[in-house]
């Protein structure tokens, strides 16, 4: 089959692809990311590029305009390469910059300096050991493995190691040339340690792991130094997957269309990315990279190891894995010591994954005497109630709204990004990240214009506009509302947010707050009756608490028993990583959580109803007196 070079302006990268590859495939292959909803089905129009030399072929998209289609516009999951090509995309097509830098990575990523947790002993997944053995003797001749094994286990109470064939076949030489001078690189696999790697002198001053959320929407990187515990730096990235559908669910359709491997690459490839780009920040070789250690969503932990997701999606909602056992990192393509070891932290469902459970051990949740409520809120909203003696917990699919993705100005948090709205005098104002000219808006941002909105009676309480003032107008047949005339996509175009984008938030809080009503109901429990609501997600601390209220995303209940706790997930993550204890608690975790399906509800679809609105239909839920703290 013939081949040819697709070249993408701005980026200026070219990949060669076979003929009738589509346009899709070709800028994902580039490792370029452009904002793309319904992964591919020509659906929501959002992949928009011009083909300005070459020839394409496929159907005419009705997304596009008659104009647009004199220019040269074509959608690129619709378009087959059939000529060597140049190719723009516009800026609107393009989502914002892969990778970010610590700055922003940590802004709304839980970081925290070092690791520290007073209950445990520390002592992460994988260690450097610096050992000096006696020489043999005729006198003391025991062979050079058990030598090893002998010291390291009475040095540092492993009750037992094993060594792969590879080790121990270069193990003479190494501690013959060093003068029985050597460091170990030990890993856990659950209750066995293993022996991964033996260095001559001493290294167990360079030992690094690498701490992943993989997110839905965006996947974020920790470094972390294991001695110390100390996080040296902090990536992120949006999802490259995200090119074939913002939710999990078209995801998987995708890999079973395609090839589950596909899906792997691309997780693995911003993996990659960020682990390089951390590595040559810190001035870090690879190799001295032991460990990485992950958590996300059901969907992205199969992704991730390539598990087949078909049965997941499908009554009765079967899992591949929930508890994957430690791999060999190479295995799966990341890239860190060749022998490295990849733990994929343990779920609960199907469709409740191992950020909750790194989120119930981050707050210890499974500790607390009172009943509490962990939240997760993201584009898979996923709910945790108990204590420590139950714990059960429910995933509702929220879609990507509430973190801007699928709002037609919402972006990231990043600089730029309208993060607070506000009225004064009955004029909306906002602050920007760092104080930039608005780029657009983000999820924090979304929740309280939302609010201001409906304060402010522009808005009814189905969403729609019932003011007309200078600053609502028609844009692209919608009608919206305009924060800013110039910013958007680099100040091509207005800041605004339209009707369409309200309905999508309504119906995103609206998931996620009917689903912590029927979990509450089923074990016949009140608002009233939770001692603390933990809200978690890429929100971090900046989401505005009445805000939140008033639209009916969190239920009115003193303020002082809500708090908000960032990304859990990768802060349980590093706990794991670095106290074994918790490690094993972590996995204690998932058995004691019960997995209540909420589609199996017969009044979910009533009460997800009675949430379409704001706040809601039964509006008591929302103005009481309870908001005081008192």
């Amino acid at each position: 089959m013939a081949q040819y070079t697709v070249t993408f302006f701005p980026h200026k990268k070219s990949v060669v692809v076979e003929e009738g590859t589509t346009l899709l495939d070709a800028v994902s292959k580039a490792h370029i990311t452009i904002n793309n909803l319904c992964g591919g089905d020509g659906i929501c129009g959002r992949c928009k590029m011009v083909v300005v030399e070459g020839s394409v072929k496929g159907d005419v998209s009705a997304k596009l305009t008659r104009e647009e289609i004199t220019k040269g516009y074509v959608l690129a999951c619709m378009a087959k390469i059939m000529s060597d090509l140049i190719v723009d995309i516009p800026e609107e097509t393009l989502a914002k910059e892969k990778i970010k830098s610590d700055k922003d990575a940590e802004r709304f990523r839980s970081f925290e300096e070092t690791v520290s947790r007073d209950d445990y002993t520390p002592s992460p997944l994988t260690q450097k050991i610096y050992i000096e053995l006696d020489e043999p003797t005729l006198a003391n001749n025991t062979a050079d493995h058990e030598r090893l094994c002998e010291t390291i286990c009475r040095n540092n109470r492993f009750c037992s190691i094993q060594m792969g064939l590879k080790i121990m076949k270069i193990l003479p030489e190494i501690l013959r040339k060093n003068n029985y001078q050597a460091t170990v690189t030990i890993g856990m696999r659950r209750d066995i340690a293993e022996l991964m790697n033996v260095e001559g002198g001493d290294s167990s001053d360079r030992n690094y792991i690498i701490i992943v959320d993989m997110g839905t929407t965006t996947v974020v990187a920790h470094l972390v130094n294991a001695n110390t515990r100390k996080t040296m730096g902090a990536k992120a990235c949006f999802n490259s997957q995200g090119i074939y559908g913002r939710e999990v669910t078209r995801r998987m359709i995708t890999a079973e269309k395609r090839n589950s491997s596909d899906m792997q690459q691309l997780i693995v490839g911003d993996i990659n990315r960020l682990i390089e780009a951390l590595a040559d920040e810190n001035s870090i070789n690879l190799k001295n990279i032991t460990a990485v250690v992950c958590a996300g969503n059901p969907a992205m932990g199969h992704f991730l190891l390539g598990l087949p997701t078909y049965n997941m999606r499908r009554y009765p909602f079967v899992a591949t894995s929930v508890e994957p056992p430690p791999l060999r990192a190479a295995e799966v393509g990341i890239e860190i010591n060749p022998r490295g070891l990849l733990y994929s932290l343990p779920g609960i469902s199907a469709w409740v994954g191992s950020d909750i459970t790194a989120g119930i051990l981050a707050t210890e949740l499974y500790k607390k005497e009172g009943v509490t409520l962990l939240v997760d809120i993201g584009t898979n909203g996923e709910i945790v109630v108990g204590n420590k003696e139950w714990l059960v917990a429910a995933s509702a699919s929220a879609g990507p709204a509430l973190e801007g993705a699928s709002v037609s100005c919402g972006m990231r948090a990043e600089p730029g990004a309208i993060e607070r709205v506000y009225s004064n005098e009955n004029v909306i104002g906002f602050d920007t990240i760092d104080g930039l000219p608005p780029k657009g808006i983000c999820g924090s941002g979304i929740i309280d214009l939302i609010s201001v909105l409906l304060e402010e009676k522009y808005i009814n309480r189905s969403g729609a506009f019932i003011r007309n003032t200078d600053n609502i107008r028609e844009i692209n047949g919608v009608k919206s509302l305009v924060l800013s005339e110039n910013g958007k996509d680099g100040g091509s175009g207005p800041v605004f947010i339209n009707e369409s984008d309200i309905e999508n938030v309504i119906t995103a809080k609206a998931a996620i707050f009917s689903a912590m009503k029927i979990l509450l109901k089923r074990l016949d429990l009140n608002f009233s009756d939770l001692d603390r609501i933990y809200l978690a997600g890429a929100f971090g601390y900046y989401l505005n608490c009445d805000n939140a209220i008033s639209i009916g995303l969190i239920p009115s209940i003193p303020r002082n028993r809500i708090e908000f706790v960032g990304n859990t997930s990768i802060r349980g993550a590093k706990i794991a990583a670095f106290y074994q204890e918790a490690y094993s608690d972590i996995m204690a975790i998932r058995k004691m959580t019960t997995y209540y399906d909420l589609m199996g509800a017969d009044d979910y679809v009533e009460e997800f109803q009675k949430a379409l609105f704001l706040p809601h239909t039964d509006i008591e839920l929302f103005t009481s007196n309870a908001g005081s703290g008192k």
